[in-house]
């Protein structure tokens, strides 16, 4: 498993410049290679408890589980789950409270991701932002789809609702239409960034990319300016950032990078100058051995004659 002296993470969590209280939690379990963001639905004190009860459950189960962490997750979230549903039982001020989440699990060259709502999770690499996770709404199925632009679903008036959630009813392990699981290759020079729609609804994937790409090595920095861009933009919601950096990532736009494109230019430039002055060395030399071989054929001649 990936440790935090190989990983870099950095997280942020800010009420945005609209909500009077921030009901989103993050995870960030670095000795266990966990790391999750909640976004909390059913307001006031509610929305809050969703989210702080999932943050607790799912920690709990995930650091106390061995073996596939397919199934593991799975039961960390159903767990969860029904904590919720059973504590908006109990309490009338709780009633109707979920919330929505995306946990990722790092162990070796792995990324396993639990799944449920509109939080998000894009894995960056080679210069490209992909989201990973499926937006379970009906805007974001249609954008998902390609029936609607990436601006249009921003923009469109049912943004906000989802299909899935966890805690407003009792669920199992292995419902369907519950959990989404995913399992990728997570290489040393990717990073991770998971999200609540305080930031996805705002900001472009471009301009999350954008603000990636600057990384040079302080990931606590990455996750300021990505909340800090969220705000700018208006900072209707919520906003939730978790960044995990691999050992060998660095922003396509990071300072480190640009002075480094120097230096590798000069460096090939003087490889470059040395292998061709070999090559010309060894030129010469085949057309000498050639002409000495061509005089002593001649030389030869001379003589018979």
């Amino acid at each position: 498993m990936r440790t935090a002296s190989t990983l870099r993470v950095g997280h942020a969590s800010d009420p945005g410049l609209e909500r009077g209280i921030n009901e989103d939690r993050l995870l960030v379990d670095e000795a266990h290679g966990l790391f999750m963001v909640v976004d909390g639905l059913g307001g006031h004190v509610a929305g809050d408890k969703a989210a702080e009860t999932a943050v607790r459950a799912i920690g709990e189960q995930m650091a106390a589980n061995e073996g596939d962490e397919k199934e593991s997750i799975r039961r960390a979230i159903t767990e969860a789950n029904n904590q919720i549903y059973e504590l908006a039982e109990s309490n009338e001020q709780w009633s109707g409270m979920a919330c929505v989440l995306t946990l990722a699990v790092l162990k070796a060259e792995t990324v396993t991701v639990g799944h449920v709502g509109d939080t998000r999770l894009y894995l960056i690499w080679n210069g490209n932002l992909r989201k990973v996770t499926s937006d379970h709404s009906p805007v974001g199925e249609q954008e998902d789809q390609g029936k609607l632009t990436e601006d249009e679903a921003m923009s469109h008036p049912r943004r906000n609702q989802v299909f899935r959630d966890v805690g407003s009813r009792l669920r199992k392990a292995d419902e369907l239409g519950f959990i989404e699981i995913k399992q990728l290759p997570f290489r040393p020079e990717a990073a991770l960034l998971l999200c609540s729609d305080g930031l996805s609804d705002v900001l472009t994937s471009s301009e999350i990319s954008d603000i990636v790409e600057q990384y040079d090595g302080d990931s606590d920095a990455i996750a300021r300016q990505l909340v800090q861009a969220a705000n700018d933009a208006g900072g209707k919601d919520n906003i939730s950032v978790v960044f995990v950096a691999g050992p060998g990532f660095l922003g396509g736009q990071s300072n480190t990078l640009s002075e480094a494109r120097p230096r590798h230019a000069v460096t090939r430039t003087r490889k470059t100058f040395v292998w061709r002055g070999v090559v010309f060395a060894v030129f010469w030399l085949i057309i000498g051995m050639a002409l000495g071989i061509l005089a002593w054929i001649e030389l030869g001649r001379l003589k018979i004659r």
